[in-house]
């Protein structure tokens, strides 16, 4: 009697399970946010259980049943990664602009940040403004967006 082949089976699960933990767990910390490296190595284990599972019943028929099952699993493991993608590399890209920050060649507001050692630094103190640096001094302000 054939054994059941629940490698491809397992593998789309661990693949949806890869999906579904990046919003629901790992993008709440940067360490996985930014580059999510855990739900990769998940989509990589879960797509090698998919592969060796298509494969099973192909090299060992008189052993194995699931000629049907696998190939479908196996696409809809690979379907379950490509939406991953799209909702990871290509969709949070499209955010929106930030209405508050300044344009381009807009003068910023005025504030005051710690610099490296602790000290407050005003920005007009650096742009050569009353009581400030030396008269046509730059400072280049750069605005990290992310989606955190």
């Amino acid at each position: 009697m054939r054994q059941r082949n629940l490698l491809p089976l397992a593998g789309f699960l661990l693949c949806v399970l890869a999906f579904l933990s990046f919003p629901l767990f790992f993008a709440r910390f940067p360490m996985t946010r930014d580059i999510a490296w855990a739900n990769w190595l998940l989509f990589a284990v879960g797509l090698g259980m998919a592969a060796a599972g298509i494969a099973r019943p192909f090299r060992q028929p008189e052993r194995y049943r699931g000629r049907i099952a696998g190939p479908i699993f196996g696409v809809l493991s690979v379907a379950v990664l490509g939406l991953f993608l799209y909702s990871t590399q290509v969709f949070s890209r499209q955010l929106p602009s930030s209405v508050g920050a300044p344009k381009v060649g807009e003068k910023a507001p005025d504030f005051t940040l710690p610099d490296s050692q602790g000290k407050p630094v005003r920005l007009s103190s650096l742009l050569g403004q009353p009581g400030g640096g030396a008269p046509g001094s730059w400072v280049v302000l750069i605005f990290y967006r992310g989606y955190w």
